[in-house]
C-alpha cells in the first residue's frame, strides 16, 4: 500500500468544513446576545451589536463551506 499525499486542496478542505465553523458563528451570536440582556456592564451591551454582527456575517459566509 502506498500512503496517500495530501495536497494543498484536500488540506484546505479539511479546515473550511461547515460545521464546526457554523458552530463558531451560531457560538458568537448567542454570545451576543446574552451581551444585550446582562444588566451588569454597559461596555458588554456596547459590544454586543459587533458581535451579533460579526456572528451573523460569519454565518453567512461560512454556509457557503463545502459539507466534508
Amino acid at each position: 500500500m502506498t500512503p496517500s499525499v495530501q495536497g494543498p486542496a484536500s488540506v484546505a478542505r479539511r479546515i473550511f468544513r461547515r460545521r464546526p465553523w457554523e458552530a463558531v458563528a451560531i457560538a458568537l451570536i448567542g454570545i451576543g446576545v446574552a451581551m444585550l440582556m446582562q444588566p451588569i456592564s454597559i461596555t458588554l451591551y456596547a459590544y454586543s451589536f459587533v458581535t451579533i454582527l460579526t456572528g451573523t456575517v460569519g454565518f453567512v459566509v461560512v454556509s457557503h463551506f463545502p459539507d466534508q
